[in-house]
C-alpha cells in the first residue's frame, strides 16, 4: 500500500479501493484483522510522514532520503511509525520485521542499512 501510495502519488483512500482487491490474487485472503491492522499501518504512515521523515533523516547520517531506494525510506518510516504508535510491540521486533521486509523487497546491502538506522533510531527513542 505504502508503495503505491509513494510512487503512484496517489491517496491512501485511492489506494484502499484497489489494494486489497488485487493484493492476495489467487492467494487465500488474509483474515479481517490483519487487513485492519495492516491498513491503519499504511494510514498512519502516509499520514505522519513529515513527523516520520526528520527522525529517518537524523539517524541516516550523509544520505538523503530522496536519494534513498523507495522500498528502504518505506520500510524505515514504517518502522519509525510502529516505534513511534506501537509501543506494546518491542523494538527488536519491530526491527527484525523490518528486515524481513527489507530481504523480501530490497536486498542484503538494504538490510544492514536498515539494521544501522533502525537500531540507532530505537535507542535515540529509548525503546527496549
Amino acid at each position: 500500500m505504502l508503495y503505491q501510495w509513494e510512487v503512484g502519488r496517489v491517496s491512501m483512500f485511492e489506494v484502499r479501493q484497489t489494494f486489497w482487491t488485487h493484493a492476495r490474487d489467487g492467494r487465500e485472503p488474509l483474515p479481517d484483522d490483519l487487513r485492519a491492522f495492516a491498513t491503519t499501518l499504511a494510514d498512519g504512515v502516509a499520514a505522519a510522514v513529515e513527523e516520520l521523515d526528520p527522525i529517518v533523516a537524523e539517524a541516516a547520517e550523509h544520505w538523503r532520503l530522496e536519494r534513498m531506494n523507495v522500498m528502504d525510506r518505506l520500510i524505515l518510516r514504517l518502522a519509525v511509525y510502529e516505534f513511534l504508535r506501537e509501543p506494546e510491540t518491542p523494538g527488536k521486533v519491530i526491527i527484525n520485521e523490518a528486515l524481513e521486509l527489507a530481504r523480501s523487497f530490497s536486498g542484503e546491502e538494504a538490510v544492514r542499512f536498515i539494521n544501522g538506522i533502525l537500531d540507532a533510531i530505537r535507542r535515540k527513542l529509548g525503546r527496549e
